[in-house]
């Protein structure tokens, strides 16, 4: 798989992952009648010796021998931000795991893209109203390789699933799925 030049500025030749890093991208089997459109790179960046690659539908670490440490579709991250005085990425998952911390200098191409693609994996979202410092949010986001919109309740750090927490996602799932025009259960 080439890079591409990104829409986020000029491809940078010191960026282009090695060849089995690439392949890493190569497509999946689908399910029989599952519809999944191409995937290419739109950014890369080096945390030590791994690459970060930041493609169409999925976000990934990947080792120089091709070895996979994940490969996310991007309705799967939470959030991610980069701190300028540790030179640090932190990267969130829906799943609730900790955080993932990455060094990395300052790749604005590899950054704006991963900001990107999260922003715009969601559709819509609700904070859900919680007792105390208890935080979570109901999110409708879109997986870009099929197109499909998937439901997600996403939990902050230290927040336990609860009765009160599932009766509050229920409801704001039904003005979301109201929003998106995706039919009621």
């Amino acid at each position: 798989m080439a890079l591409r030049r990104p829409r986020f500025g000029r491809p940078d030749p010191d960026h282009t992952p090695p060849p089995p890093v690439l392949a890493a991208l190569a497509p999946t089997p689908t399910s029989a009648g599952a519809r999944q459109s191409r995937d290419r790179l739109l950014a890369a960046a080096q945390s030590g010796e791994t690459w970060l690659l930041a493609s169409v539908h999925r976000f990934g670490a990947v080792e120089p021998d091709g070895t996979v440490r994940w490969l996310r579709p991007w309705h799967e991250v939470d959030a991610a931000s980069w701190g300028r005085e540790s030179s640090t990425l932190t990267v969130t998952f829906v799943d609730g795991g900790r955080p993932v911390m990455l060094p990395m200098a300052n790749e604005r191409t590899f950054l704006q893209a991963l900001r990107e693609r999260v922003q715009a994996s969601v559709v819509t979202a609700l904070e859900l109203p919680l007792d105390g410092a208890r935080k979570a949010k109901a999110v409708i986001r879109q997986d870009f390789a099929t197109g499909d919109l998937v439901e997600q309740l996403v939990l902050s750090r230290g927040t336990r699933p609860s009765d009160a927490i599932s009766a509050a996602a229920e409801a704001a799932f039904v003005t979301l799925r109201e929003e998106t025009g995706i039919p009621p259960r």
